[in-house]
């Protein structure tokens, strides 16, 4: 039984504004049953700096009203300094944020029309916000939904993976530049939006220096991330992710660590919540949260405390296909982690991974054009891993014969390697691969390690070079079926390039030994084992089409210098809110280009445009950031320049060099 027995007329209030106690009013759109001051309902949060009034609109209207007809509050609200709530905007997961976090779902808590008990749910931002406030424990929050999130802000996030920078790290810095780089709706807010803007703009914080500097695990990064104290969290968790987003492994820690009730659900999908994924099949979401909402925050019995601790989705054996939009395959459901169908194979480097030992591997800058992105939105320009063999032919390849048998590999294979470095600083990056019968080879999982980071990741060890080291590196989760008649290939290189930054000077690897160990499970039926209702969702907002979007991807080889450039454009086209009369649109133009002769001299450019009004108002932003490699340091610089209509009314730099 869930509460969807009846459905509820609701009000929507687009500017809802909620105190918090140092007089601080942030803005809310809120969704509830019209009789909730008379009968008071539980309240679910989405907390978030995207811009309810339109860089979430869409998402919004097809979630939250949904809840409401069914007996929830549900709250869109704009952390401080960002959309239409006050204050100016810090860091990502700041103090300041948690504390107005904690504000927040204690005013809500307090309302004649709450009942009390709260939950929150989000993807990406929304996920961590919504982990780190339940490691706060407030009393009023009982349950929680996680997606695309993770519990570690160093060693697996956008910014470090495994202890090596990403060049999203540059990339998440240049977005959140232009996020934020816009207006209060003056609708909403009144006369005081240009003031307020100007502001904004005035104090915009150097998150693309802080984020680079912080390059080891410290305190910085410690601070929310609740792999410090997985006890801390009493609300039930419901973790969600995708084996196609940047975030796999969150889920499987919250399982096999909270005390507090907890499930784990991994679907085929990329960055988006699960009923909307850019890569299907999809599930109904909405029907799934209500389950949990229903039982935690309403008591009511759903069974959701009788769920399968872990359900997956395998992902059958396929062609490689950057822009796939589907993964045939199938749901299986395990009762408890570790799951007690998985066993663990052992794979020999040299034996059951036939290849020469030792094995000299020089670091190759061209390893990595085929990765794929971290964040795949769906954008269309081919965000997903592509054929692997031209980055095999740049790594130590292992590969294994041919299986006799189907087996699935659910989990995080593990590999363990003797080797060595000609350099102190030096990169391992690991793929495990699908070689198939027509002569492609699909990725099925992949690890990342800076080895300075060997022992941990509080501090980096430079290597003893010529002196072999043992490594241990466990690969990101996976759900794969690897068919009959298919064969297995290790990949092992010493750089990653655009996924993450190279060493200013290249290392060769020389592996002298390792294994992989493997996580095959039993399989117990054919079809699914557990079935999941299909997507619906609230009716979705009226817009107007004003440009089309599109995108683009496209590598560049100078062949007189050898530089290699890989371009990425995506215009997201230009929309008109019919309910409002919001205009937005926004453009990206993403290069990343390197001289693989000269590893130091790496260069990131990414260019934003955003557009907002409606009638006669216009504004418009430009953010520019670059980020270029030297030998000891990253030279940063920014430009952010702001327009009403055709006039400019802030243009500030910033450039700034950041030790590597």
């Amino acid at each position: 039984m869930t509460s969807n027995d009846t459905l509820h007329d609701i009000r929507d209030d687009r500017h809802f504004r909620i105190p918090l106690p140092d007089g601080t009013i942030l803005s809310a759109r809120l969704w509830c049953p019209v009789d909730a001051d008379e009968t008071p309902v539980p309240a679910i949060l989405e907390y978030l700096p995207y811009r309810k009034s339109d860089g979430t609109a869409e998402r919004d209207a097809g979630m939250h009203p949904w809840f409401a007809q069914r007996g929830y509050a549900c709250l869109r609200v704009d952390r401080r300094g960002c959309g239409e709530s006050e204050g100016l905007f810090d860091d990502e997961y700041s103090e300041q944020e948690l504390q107005d976090g904690e504000d927040i779902i204690a005013w809500i808590a307090a309302q004649d029309w709450c009942t009390g008990a709260v939950g929150m749910q989000g993807i990406s931002w929304g996920g961590f916000n919504s982990l780190q406030l339940a490691a706060r424990a407030p009393e009023a929050l009982k349950a929680v939904v996680t997606i695309g999130s993770t519990t570690d802000r160093y060693a697996d996030d956008v910014h470090y993976k495994g202890g090596l920078q990403h060049t999203d790290n540059t990339g998440w810095a240049a977005t959140v530049l232009s996020w934020f780089s816009t207006p209060p709706d003056p609708a909403l807010v009144g006369d005081d939006w240009r003031d307020i803007w100007l502001r904004r703009l005035e104090e915009t914080p150097p998150l693309a220096r802080i984020w680079a500097e912080h390059n080891t695990r410290d305190a910085y990064w410690k601070h929310g991330s609740v792999c410090e104290d997985y006890g801390s969290i009493k609300a039930a968790v419901l973790a969600l992710g995708g084996l196609h987003d940047g975030y796999r492994n969150t889920m499987r820690y919250l399982v096999e660590n909270l005390s507090a009730p907890v499930k784990g659900i991994v679907g085929p999908w990329g960055h988006k919540y699960p009923h909307v994924s850019n890569i299907g099949p999809s599930i109904g979401y909405l029907q799934e949260a209500l389950r949990w909402w229903d039982r935690w925050l309403k008591g009511i019995g759903t069974g959701v405390e009788n769920d399968p601790a872990w359900r997956a989705y395998v992902m059958d054996s396929a062609r490689p296909d950057p822009s796939a939009d589907h993964r045939d395959g199938r749901w299986i459901a395990e009762p408890t982690l570790p799951e007690p169908n998985v066993s663990r194979e052992r794979l020999v480097l040299g034996a059951g991974l036939a290849g020469d030992l030792p094995r000299v591997q020089p670091a190759d800058l061209r390893h990595g054009e085929q990765c794929g992105e971290f964040f795949t939105f769906g954008f269309g320009a081919g965000e997903l891993p592509g054929d692997q063999m031209p980055d095999d032919a740049r790594a130590a390849c292992f590969d294994a014969d041919a299986r006799d048998t189907d087996v699935d590999i659910l989990g995080r294979p593990r590999v363990r390697l003797r080797l060595s470095a000609d350099r102190p600083r030096a990169q391992l990056v690991v793929r495990l691969c699908d070689l198939r019968p027509d002569g492609t080879s699909m990725l099925i999982t992949m690890g990342l390690l800076d080895l300075r980071n060997r022992d941990g990741f509080e501090t980096k060890a430079d290597l003893t070079p010529g002196e072999t080291v043992e490594v241990i590196l466990d690969l990101d989760e996976t759900a794969y079926r690897l068919p009959a008649g298919h064969r297995l290939r290790l990949a092992v290189a010493g750089s990653y390039w655009p996924y993450v930054w190279p060493e200013p000077e290249c290392a060769t690897l020389t592996v002298v030994a390792g294994d992989l160990d493997l996580p095959l499970r039993t399989r117990l039926a054919q079809e699914n084992e557990f079935d999941f209702p299909l997507p619906v969702s609230a009716p979705a907002r009226k817009t107007r089409e004003l440009r089309k979007a599109w995108s683009r991807k496209h590598h560049e080889i100078d062949f007189d210098t050898g530089r290699t450039t890989l371009v990425i454009s995506a215009d997201h086209g230009r929309i008109e809110d019919l309910e409002t009369g919001l205009v937005t649109g926004s453009a990206v133009t993403e290069t990343y280009s390197i001289d693989p002769g000269n590893p130091a001299k790496v260069d990131v450019l990414i260019e934003w445009d955003r557009e907002f009004g409606r009638g006669d108002w216009f504004v418009s932003t430009r953010a520019r950031t670059r980020v270029s490699g030297c030998s000891d340091s990253y030279d940063i610089t920014q430009r952010l320049v702001a327009k009403e209509g055709e006039t400019e009314v802030f243009a500030r730099d910033w450039k700034y060099c950041v030790a590597r």
